[in-house]
C-alpha cells in the first residue's frame, strides 16, 4: 500500500449477515495506517431497506468521495446504497451484487448450496442465526476456534426474510468495482464469486481464504481497498 492518495477518500464499510461492524477491524488498522479516515456501518440485519438506511446515514454525515465496500450480505446492501453522488468506486469482498430486480436468495440459488448454509438456525422468532459449529467449520476456518466462536458468540440475529429482498437500482453500473474473491468459501460460492468478478468488470484479487478473509488476510484486503481510493483521489485531484 505505498501508492496512497495524496487527497485521501473516505471509506465506507458495510458488514455481512450474521455479523457487525467489528468485523472490519483488522482492515480498520491497516486503511488508517495508509492514512485513510474510515466509517464502519451498524447495520440492522432485519431487511434489506433497514440497511441500506443505515449506510444512507453513514454516507449523509461524510463530505467528500467514497469507497463503499461491502463483505457478503453487504454487497447486496452497496449495491442499493451505492447510487449516492459521492461514491465513486465500490469493493465486494466475498459478496453478493444481484442484478435490479434480483434477490441474495436468488443469487445465492444459482449454484449448489455451501456448505456453510447448512448451518442457518431458525430462530421461532423470526430470524435466522448460524450455528456455532458451521462459524468453525465453514465461514470462519482459517482463523482460530476460539475466535471463530466468539463470533458465533457476538452474530447478529438476520431478519427472516432479508434474502428475498430484491434489489431496484445497481450501484456498480456506471462506477469503477473491484472484487476480492474468496478462494476457500464455503459460505458464499466460489464460482458465484468469480462470476460477479468477471461479470462487473472488476479489478479482482483472489485470496486462498474464508469467508473472513476481512479477520484472516485484512492486510490484502485494505490493500485493495486503498487501491480503489487512490484511483479515486487521482479522478478526483
Amino acid at each position: 500500500m505505498s501508492d496512497l492518495p495524496e487527497k485521501p477518500v473516505t471509506v465506507v464499510l458495510v458488514h455481512g449477515a450474521w455479523g457487525d461492524a467489528s468485523g472490519w477491524r483488522r482492515v480498520i488498522a491497516h486503511l488508517h495506517a495508509a492514512g485513510l479516515p474510515v466509517v464502519a456501518v451498524q447495520n440492522p440485519t432485519t431487511s434489506l431497506a433497514a440497511d441500506v438506511a443505515a449506510t444512507q446515514l453513514a454516507l449523509a454525515s461524510i463530505e467528500g468521495p467514497v469507497v463503499l465496500a461491502g463483505h457478503s450480505w453487504g454487497g447486496t446492501v452497496i449495491t442499493e446504497a451505492g447510487n449516492d453522488p459521492k461514491v465513486k468506486a465500490l469493493v465486494y469482498v466475498a459478496a453478493f451484487a444481484p442484478e435490479v430486480g434480483q434477490s441474495t436468495g436468488e443469487q445465492v440459488a444459482l449454484h449448489s448450496t455451501p456448505p456453510g448454509l447448512d448451518g442457518i438456525i431458525d430462530d421461532d422468532n423470526g430470524h435466522l442465526m448460524m450455528s456455532a459449529e458451521s462459524w468453525v467449520k465453514n465461514v470462519a476456518q482459517d482463523l482460530p476456534e476460539a475466535e471463530a466462536r466468539v463470533l458465533a458468540a457476538v452474530q447478529t440475529p438476520l431478519g427472516m426474510q432479508t434474502f428475498a429482498d430484491k434489489v431496484t437500482q445497481t450501484a456498480w453500473l456506471g462506477r469503477p468495482v473491484w472484487f476480492v474473491i474468496s478462494g476457500a468459501d464455503r459460505a458464499v460460492s466460489v464460482d458465484l464469486q468469480r462470476e460477479l468478478a468477471a461479470s462487473l468488470k472488476a479489478h479482482t484479487t483472489e485470496l486462498d481464504s474464508s469467508h473472513m478473509s476481512i479477520l484472516s488476510q485484512p492486510q490484502a484486503v485494505a490493500a485493495v481497498i486503498a487501491e480503489a481510493a487512490t484511483y479515486v483521489a487521482a479522478q478526483s485531484a
